[in-house]
């Protein structure tokens, strides 16, 4: 081959050219100019708890994600916020919730607030860079101004609900106007900015899908594609399409039977997600990020075992993600990662895979996780804020037991007047150290339902305590409070929690707004 390659007039036959050039036009095309920017695909489920994936060892099955996070990278220190609101806006801005004025509980439907608007945001920043931008399902980051809707932060198209849950099959969601002591039932559906009706009786998570898969399937290929797909599902209501209900007829409680039902449908809707990926040519060159909202709701069917807490809660019940990347770029594959991660670092993470830049964003408080990611380099990110929230009260109180939702006036406790106000609601993690201070929400273990008889194990803790440390690497659990042990520990963290709260803005946290009723409309929407 090598005497022929140098004698004019000899031509190979074609596959051969095609063998004999490829070795060595590959390098010089990737080094002309950068590999083509690879597609983005960001799907959220809500409300999907620890203990609620085949490869957390749950009962409910999951053959999809688990092969996909089995064949990609799963993170196993990965964390997200509480609650909705305060995941999505950090997901979309990068930035902690202390400096969004969102710090406290959630945006509610009559509530005139929305994800500031002087905040730039992801999909923003991926238009900068060239992308197409989708959005599909569940906003819940304000809508009283039409400068709140996604189209107007970044998104070419979106289809979904702007509220924070409604009916899987009518799309109304129900919500009590206390301004006009009335309930008003109304829709909550959109496609663009325009009404979307024509979908009763059709369940939103096939909706979502086939929607996601409409836009994979158009995808024009000369500029990259961000979809972001933030599925309904598990959230509260729990319903399901009967058949999904048969493999779990041994599953005794109603709740979590309904649930793990919902569970496995999702897991069928990325399956086909992908599979529609690889039918269309996209996956060869596609980053796919699957990550929860927040952890499981015990009173709705979701679990966390063996973690403490549930949503609403600063317990790794509340904030420890499930969550993994799925992609043929990973230099590394078939890995758990024990990096610390948080929902924040997907902003700049992406926009650097996409070749954007950040330029425009407020300071950010994410990191680009890349390397840590594919190549299981140490995570750039050594310290995470939970949150603070100096108003905190619990509006799903470990009822029977704990019916506390919030701190009772108590005793002195050793670390009153230090570096920062022990009573309020707040957790920071260092390294392997989280301190917990205040009241952190419904501090039980739950088992799954079908694990034990006992529904939960509850907490050893007086009521009045207000301050742990937790070594999280090898205590995930949150059983063993060394704060006592470590009191040079404690008191770093609390000057750190004390850093971060003269840094954040005040809490933004508006009256509901009686202009909000749909009444004459029908439609949950825009007002101010």
């Amino acid at each position: 081959m090598s005497g022929m390659s140098g004698r004019a007039g000899v031509s190979l036959p074609p596959p051969l050219c095609l063998l004999f050039c490829l070795p060595f036009c590959l390098p010089r095309l990737a080094a002309a100019g950068r590999s083509p920017a690879p597609h983005l695909v960001l799907v959220l489920a809500d409300d999907l708890g620890w203990g609620d994936v085949g490869w957390h060892g749950s009962a409910i099955r999951t053959p999809r994600l688990d092969a996909l996070g089995a064949g990609g990278v799963r993170l196993e220190r990965y964390y997200t916020q509480p609650l909705c609101t305060p995941s999505r806006s950090q997901l979309l801005s990068g930035r902690y919730q202390i400096h969004t004025g969102l710090q406290h509980q959630i945006i509610w439907p009559c509530q005139p607030s929305c994800l500031p608007l002087d905040e730039k945001l992801l999909p923003e920043l991926l238009q900068e860079a060239g992308y197409v931008t989708h959005m599909v399902g569940k906003w819940h980051l304000g809508m009283y101004r039409k400068e709140c809707l996604p189209t107007r932060r970044g998104f070419d198209t979106y289809f979904g609900y702007l509220l924070g849950s409604e009916d899987y099959y009518s799309h109304d969601r129900c919500v009590l106007i206390k301004a006009k002591n009335v309930t008003r039932c109304a829709l909550d559906f959109r496609d663009g900015e325009e009404v979307a009706t024509g979908f009763k009786n059709m369940y939103s998570t096939n909706l979502f899908t086939e929607r996601a898969i409409d836009l994979i399937a158009n995808h024009k290929t000369e500029k990259p594609l961000f979809l972001y797909l933030a599925f309904q599902s598990v959230h509260e209501p729990l319903e399901v399409p009967d058949e999904y209900m048969k493999p779990y007829s041994s599953i005794k409680d109603v709740k979590r039977r309904h649930y793990a039902a919902m569970v496995t449908l999702m897991d069928e809707a990325v399956g086909n997600l992908t599979d529609a990926l690889k039918r269309y040519g996209l996956w060869d060159n596609t980053v796919l990020v699957f990550s929860t909202d927040n952890g499981g709701q015990t009173l709705a069917g979701g679990n966390n075992w063996p973690l403490r807490g549930r949503k609403w809660t600063l317990w790794e019940g509340g904030v420890r993600g499930v969550g993994f990347v799925a992609s043929p770029l990973l230099k590394q594959k078939g890995v758990e990662s024990h990096e610390l991660i948080h929902i924040s670092d997907w902003l700049p993470t992406l926009v650097h895979l996409a070749g954007g830049h950040t330029n425009g964003t407020k300071p950010l408080d994410g990191f680009d996780v890349w390397k840590a990611i594919s190549e299981g380099r140490p995570s750039p990110r050594v310290e995470l804020l939970h949150n603070i929230d100096p108003l905190f009260v619990d509006d799903f109180p470990c009822l029977g037991i704990d019916n506390r939702t919030s701190l009772p006036q108590s005793k002195s406790s050793p670390w009153d007047d230090t570096f920062f106000n022990v009573s309020m609601h707040a957790a920071i993690r260092h390294g392997k150290w989280k301190l917990l201070t205040g009241y952190p929400g419904c501090s039980h273990w739950f088992p799954p339902p079908s694990l034990f008889n006992e529904s939960k194990i509850q907490s050893p803790d007086p009521p009045t305590k207000r301050l742990w440390l937790f070594d999280i690497v090898r205590d995930p659990e949150e059983k063993n409070d060394v704060s006592e042990k470590y009191p040079h520990v404690v008191e770093k963290l609390l000057s750190r929690l004390q850093h971060y709260y003269k840094r954040s803005v005040p809490v933004f946290y508006p009256d509901e707004d009686p202009h909000c009723d749909p009444a004459a409309t029908g439609v949950w929407g825009p007002w101010a």
